[in-house]
């Protein structure tokens, strides 16, 4: 679940809201449904057995994260993995799942249930106010997308961002999936999402400057067409939500000389578009979604510095 960051070329403010594609192929058909403006109107749906814990947001409205990016020792790292492990295996559930003519609220349902099964809290539901368990970003819903009655159509994609809370901490990732086959464009779009992400991960190590990971994803998908939608970021993570460092997906004067530490837990999430990287925020203050109506497509994982490189958590 993405933060939100501020650039000089505009500044928003908006509350703080995969490794496979399936493909479809019993049908050659592709499908084009138009740009939706409505938001998600809704109420908590969803319960929560009492024996599950919960993290301090729910009851107290109050989100808490350290001031500085925090290097997790050997103990804190092993109490992380199992809640990365299961996001990520909550998330290959829902991408066996992806079909035409599931709604966005039966995925909401089955992240929900699978959470509760495992003795898991979904850490999006009550999360400075959002309503569901999980976020469904279709087409140009950049992010932040409020599960609903939307069934998903042949030609579509959906991202999927899962986050759950487990034995105290968070593991989050998300994925981009393809409903049957779509066009050439909307897979290069995918696929160019999913090796920003990589790429960005893959120049994290003990040392390395934060600015190496926007740079070289800007670089990755301005050289395939597409745009860097600017204005959100990854996040540190770990008995918090969403915490320091801010992990800036493109060329930024923010992060100045910042670097990498081993012991640093941290998203890589970059939102990809094709076509204006502008956005706007629907009347539920939630859901975003691209200006001109163009299809947006994003990647994520929760990673850990090592002196080495880095650990990839969610798979």
């Amino acid at each position: 679940m993405a933060s939100a960051a501020n650039f000089q070329r505009k500044i928003i403010t908006i509350m703080y809201s995969c490794p496979f594609t399936r493909l479809l192929s019993t049908t050659p058909q592709t499908m084009t449904r138009k740009p939706f403006n409505k938001s998600v109107k809704c109420k908590y749906l969803y319960n929560v057995p009492e024996t599950i814990p919960v993290p301090s947001y729910v009851s107290t409205g109050v989100v808490n994260a350290p001031k500085y990016a925090e290097i997790k020792t050997d103990e804190q790292v092993k109490m992380m993995r199992p809640a990365c492990q299961l996001a990520a295996s909550i998330l290959r559930v829902v991408g066996e799942n992806i079909k035409p003519g599931i709604t966005t609220e039966e995925i909401n349902s089955l992240v929900h249930s699978k959470c509760i099964e495992a003795g898991a809290y979904p850490s999006p539901l009550k999360y400075k106010g959002y309503p569901k368990s999980v976020c469904t970003s279709v087409n140009h819903v950049a992010c932040h997308g409020i599960p609903g009655h939307l069934e998903l159509q042949l030609g579509d994609i959906i991202n999927v961002d899962i986050t759950v809370f487990y034995k105290g901490y968070h593991g989050d990732t998300s994925e981009t999936f393809t409903v049957g086959i779509v066009d050439e464009r909307t897979k290069d779009l995918v696929e160019t999402a999913r090796l920003c992400r990589d790429v960005g991960i893959s120049v994290c190590k003990n040392g390395a400057l934060f600015s190496d990971i926007g740079d070289i994803i800007y670089f990755t998908a301005d050289r395939a067409g597409f745009e860097v939608i600017p204005y959100f970021c990854g996040h540190g993570i770990g008995e918090y939500f969403h915490g320091p460092p801010d992990i800036v997906h493109v060329p930024s004067d923010s992060v100045g000389n910042q670097h990498m530490v081993s012991g640093m837990t941290f998203t890589i999430e970059p939102i990809l578009c094709d076509g204006s990287p502008e956005i706007k925020i629907l009347d539920d203050d939630w859901t975003v979604v691209t200006v001109d109506g163009s299809k947006s497509a994003q990647f994520e994982h929760t990673i850990l510095v090592t002196d080495e490189g880095c650990e990839i958590l969610t798979i």
